[in-house]
């Protein structure tokens, strides 16, 4: 079973400004969170916009970050899955193409509501049949469907299940619980920026930070440090950053972290397609200030 540990970046698709894909900034983009720490990076995911992509969009996405993680050496996670058990299954088995896909997320169904049985079987039928260890993507407030740790407990034991990408909105009693009786090698990856910190001294094996498109190199460094036992330097990091998380996503995601990543140069234009709204200026200064305030402490922090 692949261990999924570190952080991993799940990358925004740029636009250009007639709202064509950035192929050469998704490039660019992708090595410079490489450079900057990320151990790897993630494909398709909800920062993405992946339902508002075309196939042949999607396509040239996985196409772009398989050939970076190649050249780079790092693991490539796969966004793939819906509310849809067999077109999920689909979607899997097409990650068969990609060597580079280390592992897939995979959300809760959403909408349906199947309720725990339903998941179960769910992903029962899913990690049957994928080339790629599959990770459970909980994230409630998406997808209206809870997973507590009672539940998340049988997925765990499933074949085929590497993890769960963790964005249940707090660090609940569920959390808690999760992170003393998890199984060996189920790894759990925080998924919501603003209780990271919290979740890294728990023990969290690492995150999917959409907010580590902004300061790579600090939310790398904070893993690092809960890693190593550092904990008062991992905690003053953590405090910086939660204000970042926050501004970042004062909007719908990813309408901030495309503006910040424009206005410095990174990306053509800060669009997001419908139903997404560009993020206005207020928003986009407030996480601009956000970063120079980490970025100041990152520098000192060996």
């Amino acid at each position: 079973m692949t261990e999924l540990t570190g952080l991993f970046v799940p990358l925004i698709t740029p636009f250009t400004a007639d709202g064509a894909l950035a192929a050469d900034a998704l490039e660019r983009l992708a090595h410079r969170v490489l450079d900057d720490g990320a151990t790897g990076i993630v494909a398709l995911g909800t920062t993405a916009e992946t339902p508002t992509l075309t196939e042949t969009e999607r396509s040239e996405v996985l196409r772009i970050c398989s050939q970076v993680c190649r050249d780079r050496g790092a693991p490539l996670i796969a966004g793939a899955g819906s509310n849809n058990t067999a077109r999920s299954a689909a979607a899997l088995a097409a990650l068969a193409e990609y060597p580079q896909v280390r592992a897939a997320l995979t959300v809760v169904p959403y909408y349906s509501r199947p309720g725990a049985a339903g998941v179960l079987e769910h992903f029962r039928a899913l990690a049957v049949g994928s080339p790629v260890p599959v990770v459970v993507y909980n994230i409630p407030y998406r997808t209206g469907q809870a997973v507590g740790w009672a539940d998340m407990r049988q997925l765990a034991a499933l074949p085929g299940i590497a993890g769960v990408k963790h964005s249940a909105g707090s660090i609940d009693a569920d959390t808690i619980a999760m992170m003393a009786e998890r199984p060996a090698g189920f790894s759990v990856l925080g998924g919501d920026c603003l209780y990271l910190s919290p979740l890294l001294a728990l023990g969290a094996d690492g995150a999917i930070s959409a907010s580590a498109h902004v300061c790579t190199d600090g939310f790398a460094r904070l893993i690092g440090l809960w890693r190593d036992g550092r904990a008062a330097l991992a905690r003053e990091l953590g405090h910086q950053l939660a204000p970042l998380s926050r501004a970042l996503f004062a909007e719908p995601n990813p309408a901030v972290i495309k503006s910040v990543l424009h206005r410095l140069g990174e990306i053509p234009s800060p669009a997001v397609r419908l139903p997404l709204l560009a993020a206005g200026p207020e928003p986009t200064a407030a996480a601009l200030a956000a970063r120079d305030a980490v970025a100041s402490l990152t520098a000192r922090v060996p």
